[in-house]
């Protein structure tokens, strides 16, 4: 009787000790990362190691995820109990795992310092009902990259942030910069929702509704069409946007870009990395704000975020982990590495972020125009923009439908696939 008690109070030890803890050893956290840009990589991974060096008793082991897989990796990995403590993701793609329970509620698990330091509207994005799922820390706006001789030759007004392009004035200049077999603007829009429903924010769109009931339902108003019809109008109307990019991704325009066959291409900030690496000798380039609307300036953005598993047995060692990486200076290298902007009030004021070199000024001058992505909290919007507006956003711009049947489509098939999750 006494050796199988023996054996019981055995088992309950190990299992006391399972998880990252030894009864002699740290305790051991995994942080997957995204980091993907040689740069990214190389400064996430000299913060662990900095980290490693001074905390001995909590040793942090760096997991590389990517991007492309993310979602249905995590999915995975919830289900099956193997999820890693750290959880690098974006803010719209947190939604479905906050309110399934698989992440935990980082309310009181952050200090002060890191909730006071980022902005309430970028808290906004990982607030799902009365909790906080992720600490939004990179933010990207998105601009538009342009030949500055090509820009400098036509004559045409270059804008700045305090005086930027309205979207028919862009229209415009797109016209004047076409012909002889090139094209003003080359749109990249193989994932053409993302950036048509956070540009549209600065016409005042917001396409998603939230009811007093708290659901949320489509509607494509007048405020929503202002940017899909200049995409629309520039490729089959006015012949100022190639057709042939709007089924590319934006690494995917640059090749275009340096040949001069586009004056201006629409991509993210971070695009400047692999412009300064491959960009052929001589190429002058500038980054140049997105064209402001009714509501100015105003984008959307879904901020990279960190994550604390609900599941981890370490969640107070976790969150200090999150703390140490988001701290000014660490946010500032992260930032810089990803060629991304901070979120963080003092990570922003950096003088490295307000150079000129590489436009970073122009950047960081968006950063109080940004704010929550309009999908940012929609339960089923993985399902709503993979089967219902991708393909019909992507048949709009081509001209295979017109703007009433868009609207259809966005609406009626979308409100039905977003009633199943609100049920």
């Amino acid at each position: 009787m006494r050796a199988r008690w023996l054996v019981v109070l055995l088992l309950l030890l190990a299992g006391c000790t399972s998880g990252g803890e030894s009864a002699d050893g740290p305790v051991t956290l995994r942080f997957q990362s995204l980091a993907w840009q040689e740069e990214s990589v190389a400064v996430n991974q000299e913060l662990v190691k900095e980290w490693n060096a001074s905390h001995p008793d909590v040793k942090v082991e760096y997991v590389q995820g990517s991007w492309d897989s993310v979602h249905d990796q995590l999915l995975t990995a919830f289900e099956g109990g193997e999820a890693p403590d750290i959880i690098h993701d974006a803010s719209d793609d947190l939604a479905d795992f906050a309110y399934g329970g698989y992440l935990a509620d980082l309310t009181d698990l952050l200090p002060e310092r890191l909730k006071s330091d980022i902005p309430q509207r970028s808290w906004q994005t990982a607030t799902f009902g009365e909790g906080v799922y992720g600490v939004p820390f990179l933010q990207e706006p998105r601009v538009i990259v342009a030949n500055a001789t090509w820009l400098m030759e036509s004559g045409v007004r270059i804008p700045t942030p305090e005086r930027p392009w309205s979207w028919p004035e862009f229209q415009q200049i797109s016209e004047e910069l076409s012909g002889g077999g090139k094209y003003g603007v080359a749109w990249p829009l193989k994932d053409p929702v993302s950036a048509t429903l956070n540009l549209s924010l600065s016409t005042g769109g917001q396409l998603f509704h939230r009811g007093a009931d708290g659901k949320v339902t489509v509607r494509f108003e007048a405020a929503d069409e202002v940017l899909p019809r200049t995409v629309h109008d520039q490729v089959n109307t006015d012949r100022s946007a190639s057709p042939t990019t709007l089924g590319s991704g934006g690494s995917d325009t640059l090749p275009g870009f340096f040949g001069g066959r586009y004056a201006m291409v629409p991509l993210g900030f971070s695009y400047r990395q692999q412009i300064v690496q491959q960009a052929p000798e001589g190429f002058d380039w500038q980054v140049l704000p997105a064209p402001a609307g009714a509501d100015g300036l105003t984008q959307g953005v879904s901020p990279q975020t960190l994550s604390i598993a609900e599941d981890s047995p370490h969640q107070r060692e976790a969150a200090e982990f999150v703390d140490f990486l988001l701290r000014p200076e660490n946010m500032v290298r992260l930032a810089l590495g990803d060629w991304m902007l901070p979120t963080g009030t003092a990570a922003l004021k950096d003088p490295a972020l307000h150079t000129e070199k590489h436009d970073w000024a122009t950047g960081t001058a968006l950063a109080d125009h940004l704010h929550p992505a309009p999908a940012q909290a929609v339960r089923g919007y993985p399902e709503w923009k993979d089967k219902v507006a991708t393909p019909a956003l992507q048949e709009y711009y081509s001209g295979a439908i017109d703007l009433g049947e868009l609207r259809e489509r966005l609406e009626e098939d979308g409100n039905l696939v977003l009633a199943r999750y609100q049920r």
